[in-house]
């Protein structure tokens, strides 16, 4: 698989996504969004990894925005498929089957933000920053940050967010349950590998429906408690169901058949 905006690496059953441009504050041009479908459209095989991590190069940003100098020119229609093809693939990183946590380290603003609330869990630095500054360009998110913004800490506050513009730090972001973590720089990866970790001792196809279901509640095409019923059902007849209810009445760990790493 050769990339060439993105480092790409697996150990340990955990997959870790680099965004590769520092020059350019790994800024998001339209090779990284490529390399980024292309990934998690088929070439990260879910069944034999515990999860996927993706990160920024440096210290100084996770992502930085979108790159700009990609948007000069556009028309309504080329605008709008641009939109359009940011909003697919950040729902195919949303959907993912298995755990995909954001290590943000440093800036994480415009396009940067959106990837990482498309993730299922957020790590920060104690220097991340956090914001939607788009209405500063006379524009607006255009990779579904209007919707997850809201989704993730209120109407109000995501309001003011992308109304006025204002980045706003990790404490911040932790206190507004945009993130789920800030730790020392130095530790960002090794608490992002804790989360996955920890949910690998899960079972999997519980993990991947928890994750459907929670998806289902924010699609306005679907009704969020009758996926939950459907996969219930299909959980508590699983194998793995029967294996995690048979440890817990025998007071013991359950052995789920998990990755093939």
């Amino acid at each position: 698989m050769e990339l060439k905006f993105l480092d790409y690496s697996e150990e340990g059953g955990i997959a870790t996504i680099v965004i590769n441009r520092p020059k350019a504050l790994n800024a998001i041009n339209a090779g990284v969004m490529s390399e980024l479908g292309t990934l998690f459209s088929g070439a990260i095989d879910p069944g034999r990894l515990k999860g996927v991590i993706i990160t920024g190069s440096g210290e100084k940003a996770f992502v930085a925005g979108a790159d700009i100098t990609e948007f000069r020119d556009l028309g309504a229609e080329q605008g709008a498929f641009l939109s359009r093809k940011g909003h697919e693939i950040y729902n195919t990183i949303e959907r993912f089957p298995i755990p995909v946590v954001a290590a943000v380290n440093g800036f994480a603003l415009g396009g940067g933000c959106e990837l990482a609330m498309a993730c299922h869990l957020r790590v920060a630095s104690e220097n991340a920053r956090f914001g939607q500054p788009e209405v500063n360009l006379g524009l607006i998110p255009g990779y579904g940050g209007t919707q997850r913004l809201v989704q993730l800490i209120g109407k109000g506050k995501a309001m003011e967010l992308l109304l006025t513009g204002d980045m706003i730090d990790a404490p911040t972001a932790l206190q507004l349950g945009l993130v789920n973590a800030v730790v020392p720089q130095e530790e960002l990866l090794i608490k992002a590998r804790g989360f996955i970790e920890k949910i690998a001792s899960k079972g999997p196809v519980a993990i991947a429906k928890t994750i459907a279901c929670v998806n289902a509640y924010f699609d306005k095409a679907q009704n969020g408690f009758d996926v939950e019923i459907e996969a219930f059902g299909d959980a508590i007849a699983s194998d793995e169901s029967t294996e995690g209810v048979t440890a817990f009445l025998e007071k013991r760990k359950a052995r789920f058949k998990n990755f093939k790493y």
